[in-house]
């Protein structure tokens, strides 16, 4: 969590990843099914809860470092700050206040499929951060990479957040080879990662006390049968998460309490769960150093310089472009 769609889904988009993925021998649901109103409404409260430590972690290390990441970032040179996936800019707005104290002015380009989000950033930085130049741009990732190429000057990408977790393999391999493709010599990429750690603090994460995640991923159903005239019983499945060391990632689910079939109207789609069979609808992996790396070099990127939590559950890494 989060992750980002290209465009705002229509229903034939939502219907075809429904029928897709329940139609599949492993079932599965894409993670962005979860962002209508009341999945957005639901992981807002999550980012607040005590057991999601990860906005918390990210932004303690921002707060005390963030006059280093931007300096390092920028090697003190004149840069436009763009970010991916930038939401209403609640956390970046401490690195966009060290950045105009260390130039005296900054300049943003946030990046998101939300506009809405995108007014909500770009009025409270002009009221609260008045030395930021704000200049949204409303697209995906993928759709922003030849803007980010054509942006003359020096550039610091940010993709923070730990969103790269939602991508795995050749997937975050490909988003992170799409932002090396707009940097250019002296540009640099600031990533948020989440930090492989014991299970008995990463699953209470994705499985609070008070039920606030089950609700959002039990939200999935509900969305089907409100868009698509599912027949989803909510109360038949329960929310599962779970640690899967192999791949270093939590996995979210949906299973099944039951021997059932599930009807979805809208697609003319009977659907046969067996008692404990699961639906996959995230997974957020959980990296170290070496996994950092990896992925980087991967993407012709080179890590520069890391910094951690107190805590040591969250990082933020700084890299630049080696080939």
């Amino acid at each position: 969590m989060p992750y980002a769609l290209a465009l705002p889904p229509s229903v034939s988009e939502i219907a075809h990843a429904v029928r897709t993925g329940l139609t599949a021998a492993a079932k599965s649901l894409p993670p962005w099914l979860f962002y209508d109103e009341r999945g957005s409404e639901l992981f807002e409260a999550i980012t607040a809860l005590p057991e999601y430590y990860l906005t918390r972690a990210e932004r303690s290390i921002f707060e005390r470092d963030a006059r280093a990441i931007i300096a390092a970032a920028t090697g003190g040179a004149d840069a436009t700050i763009v970010e991916l996936g930038a939401g209403t800019a609640a956390k970046t707005q401490v690195l966009l206040a060290a950045a105009a104290e260390l130039r005296g002015a900054a300049r943003y380009v946030p990046v998101d499929v939300s506009a809405a989000a995108l007014d909500i950033a770009h009025d409270r930085l002009a009221a609260e951060e008045p030395r930021v130049t704000v200049t949204p741009w409303v697209a995906s990732h993928e759709d922003a990479f030849p803007r980010l190429r054509a942006l003359r000057g020096r550039k610091v990408v940010l993709f923070i957040g730990s969103s790269i977790g939602n991508y795995e393999g050749a997937d975050a391999l490909a988003l992170l080879a799409g932002i090396r493709g707009g940097l250019g010599a002296g540009d640099a990429l600031v990533l948020g990662t989440d930090l492989r750690k014991d299970p008995a603090v990463l699953v209470p994460a994705y499985d609070d006390a008070a039920g606030v995640t089950a609700a959002f991923n039990l939200n999935l159903l509900v969305r089907i049968n409100r868009e698509l005239g599912g027949r989803f019983d909510v109360d038949r499945f329960r929310h599962v998460a779970l640690w899967n060391p192999d791949r270093s990632r939590i996995e979210m689910h949906l299973e099944s309490r039951a021997d059932q079939v599930v009807a979805i109207d809208g697609l003319g789609l009977r659907v046969r769960f067996a008692a404990g069979e699961r639906i996959h609808t995230e997974s957020s992996v959980k990296y170290d150093d070496a996994m950092v790396d990896g992925l980087f070099a991967g993407a012709g990127l080179g890590r520069e310089q890391t910094w951690r939590d107190d805590g040591d559950r969250f990082a933020v890494h700084l890299a630049r472009v080696t080939s």
